[in-house]
């Protein structure tokens, strides 16, 4: 005999004493399944017949069983649970959880029971309480659906207890060995279990039409109806259908409440002016892994929120129809022929205001779709990124884009070198790069600039910050992109520009002052006294040989140090652009880097007082010869006093599976690396050590962020409203408070 139990549930078994639920459920169950009365009498008690524990012990049980019950594990209650009272705490548990009760009744005769606890010398107590139990348990059994489990199987006789075999099967909604593609249309419009219903919105129509079919077709249309679900779990777990949406709480499983979410679901209990319900934002609080499609409530424009879409764009209102095509997250939508039916709230009735920014937006762990991978934020990047937005960055509505990260080489093994340009190249091969643009890096401050034609606009740091105290450079910066022909060649009257702006000093004096300057100044007071006394102490003959050597390598390096930082600082405000982010009519991510230098020069050419030149090389990275090119060029620039080199995809974005490959690598000169280690990170055991920096989550990050930039400025030339572009630009600032070494 089967008893088919479904993969989460609580599993009640009830019967009398003696009538053998333990030896049942140890023979099919495992034992980390099996929640024993007895048990937990002993762990409370040391004593599994102590009856006065009882309270504490089922107290302790039903802990333990909802703690399984939320991770969704089959749970065994062994207890007699023969009075009604028990049986409803048990059931309620299992609702709690949003889980099936199933029970299974041993009926054993109460010969039998009184047997078996007559040969065990623990039970102590007579046939009467076995009789108790047997006349309970009659009482109860024609009841036991009515009390709430969905399913029951009762075991009459030892012979049906041997034969019986448990058999786990997945819910209905269980679909998670399906894995696509599918197609998930939004709604037409109607669901399949309505509440109220009544012959209206071209429901009449259908049924009259159902009329004339043979009464074959209506039962299967009827049977096809009534096999429907609430939702769908498909995919492996990883897609949620749903016609109203469900929380990640209700996910795969089964009760009443979570039927009625799926079908329904929630409202805040007011009514708005049209006198309809107020839903539920449920939407915005999700954080669940798995992506949730749904439609039910009509909206404007399909839309990502939290890793959910509402595919009802209102057709039957004269909207849309629209369908994501699974698992390549592609929207389509067809326009509705007409307005089929006047709906009682205008469609567009909650559009949001596009430059409208709200809390909810950005706050708690969120996962933001890219269209280049997911990247998740979480609830406390966030709240530092709210933080530093919220004080100290420039008017939102012209925040549109924060810089991403870059990450440095491998690490250089040979020499005293601690960054190389041949691991950077070796880097874009073993990625499948072959043609790579190496670019002048400027020793400056990264800063976005966004150039209107009418001389507006802003200059920001990477982290939203207004880059100078007044707005004196936009103007003629308007003035260079009109002389350069760009603004109708581009067909814009914006341009969002990602440049170094130079002298380092413009943006960093008082980090230079209070951090590195105090490092010179006390080492260039110090050392060369430490290196004239050791020097006098050596003449008078008190061997200080090494220690002087050493002093003295200290004092040069020292030298160095002041010499390395000074270079950087000083001279006129020059703006080094070296990427086009995007303008009115387009991005260019695609646009290989070539031309976004060609744009640059054509400022430059146009204002070269302002805008200052970088000097690029291309590489073959599977060239020997272009490679030891490269690595002379560099060595050329830091020699010279440059920072150092960007090797870059010459294509620009080029993506390697699901993922973009790194959009660029930085090789730091020696000596800058200098002020970033200190002066003496080229002695050997300070570069043994350093040689030991872990780079992978700074790769990681850079990668994160570089998609996070994509996707806004993406939002952004598609119009999508303001809200939409920050979240992206939101989530760059968050990943930024992340505890990454800042010297990588």
């Amino acid at each position: 005999m089967d008893l088919a139990i479904p993969d989460m549930a609580l599993v009640v078994l009830i019967g009398a004493s003696g009538s053998g639920k333990s030896t049942f459920a140890r023979k099919h169950f495992a034992p980390t399944q099996v929640l024993s009365s007895d048990f937990f009498r002993g762990l409370v008690a040391d004593d599994e017949n102590d009856q006065t524990a009882s309270a504490d012990a089922f107290d302790a049980l039903h802990y333990v069983a909802g703690k399984r019950l939320r991770a969704g594990r089959v749970t065994v209650v062994d207890a007699t649970n023969v009075q009604r009272e028990v049986r409803a705490q048990l059931v309620k548990l299992a609702r709690e959880h949003h889980v099936l009760p199933v029970a299974i009744v041993l009926d054993l005769p109460e010969s039998v029971c009184v047997e078996r606890n007559a040969a065990r010398p623990d039970r102590d107590f007579g046939a009467h309480v076995v009789r108790r139990h047997r006349t309970l348990l009659r009482k109860s059994l024609s009841g036991l659906a009515r009390e709430g489990f969905r399913r029951l199987h009762v075991l009459r006789g030892q012979s049906e207890v041997d034969e019986a075999r448990i058999v786990i099967e997945p819910l209905r909604t269980d679909l998670r060995g399906e894995t696509g593609p599918f197609d998930v249309i939004g709604d037409v419009h109607g669901c399949r279990d309505g509440r109220k219903v009544t012959v209206a919105h071209g429901l009449g129509e259908s049924l009259a039409q159902l009329e004339a079919e043979t009464p074959e077709f209506r039962a299967a249309v009827r049977d096809f109806c009534d096999g429907l679900l609430a939702h769908y779990v498909l995919d492996g777990g990883r897609l949620v259908v749903a016609h109203a949406g469900l929380p990640e709480r209700y996910h795969g499983r089964a009760s009443g409440a979570v039927r009625s979410f799926a079908l329904y679901g929630d409202t805040t209990g007011e009514t708005d002016e049209y006198g309809l319900p107020v839903r539920y934002p449920w939407a915005t609080e999700y954080r669940g892994a798995a992506m949730v499609l749904y439609g039910h409530t009509p909206t404007p424009e399909a839309e990502w929120v939290n890793n959910t879409m509402c595919l009802d764009t209102g057709v039957v209102f004269g909207g849309k129809l629209t369908a994501l095509r699974y698992p390549e997250r592609a929207v389509v939508s067809v326009p509705a022929r007409k307005v089929w039916y006047e709906p009682a709230r205008p469609l567009g009735a909650f559009t949001r205001e596009p430059d409208s920014l709200e809390l909810t937006d950005v706050l708690g762990r969120r996962v933001v779709e890219t269209g280049y991978g997911e990247v998740s934020v979480r609830a406390e990047q966030a709240a530092a990124a709210l933080e530093v937005m919220s004080r100290y960055a420039v008017d939102p509505r012209s925040l549109w884009y924060l810089p991403p990260t870059m990450t440095p080489p491998p690490t250089h093994r040979d020499g005293d070198l601690l960054e190389h340009p041949a691991e950077a190249f070796a880097d874009y091969l073993d990625q499948g790069v072959r043609e790579v643009l190496c670019e002048e890096k400027h020793m400056g401050s990264r800063a976005v600039v966004l150039a209107r034609r009418d001389g507006t606009g802003v200059v920001h740091t990477r982290t939203g910050r207004a880059f100078f105290p007044s707005d004196d450079l936009l103007p003629r910066i308007a003035d260079a992109v009109t002389a350069a022909g760009l603004w109708s060649e581009l067909d814009t009257d914006w341009l969002l520009l990602d440049t170094e702006i130079m002298p380092w000093n413009v943006k960093a004096a008082e980090l230079i002052k209070d951090q590195y300057a105090a490092v010179g100044a006390a080492a260039g007071s110090v050392l060369p006294a430490a290196v004239s006394a050791l020097s006098a102490a050596s003449a008078r003959g008190v061997d200080v040989s090494d220690l002087l050597e050493r002093t003295r390598g200290r004092a040069d390096n020292a030298v160095a140090f002041r010499a390395a930082y000074r270079g950087y600082c000083g001279g006129p405000v020059r703006i080094a652009p070296f990427q086009v982010l995007a303008s009115a009519a387009a991005t260019y991510h695609t646009t290989p880097h070539l031309w976004h230098l060609s744009v640059a020069d054509r400022l430059v050419e146009a204002d070269p007082d302002l805008f200052a030149p970088t000097r690029r090389l291309a590489v073959d990275t599977a060239d020997a010869d272009s490679v030891a090119a490269g690595v002379a060029w560099w060595t050329e620039l830091t020699s010279a006093g440059g920072e150092g080199m960007v090797v870059k995809p010459a294509a620009n974005l080029l993506m390697r599976g699901k993922r973009p490959v790194q959009p660029g690598i930085k090789v730091r000169g020696p000596e800058y690396l200098r002020i970033i280690y200190g002066p003496d990170y080229r002695d050997e055991a300070n570069l043994a050590r350093l040689r030991e920096r872990q780079l992978g989550h700074k790769r990681s990050l850079a990668q994160r962020e570089y998609v996070l930039g994509l996707a806004g400025l993406d939002r952004l030339v598609r119009g999508e409203p303001l809200w939409r572009v920050h979240e992206c630009v939101f989530a760059v600032l968050a990943l930024e408070s992340d505890p990454v070494d800042p010297r990588l």
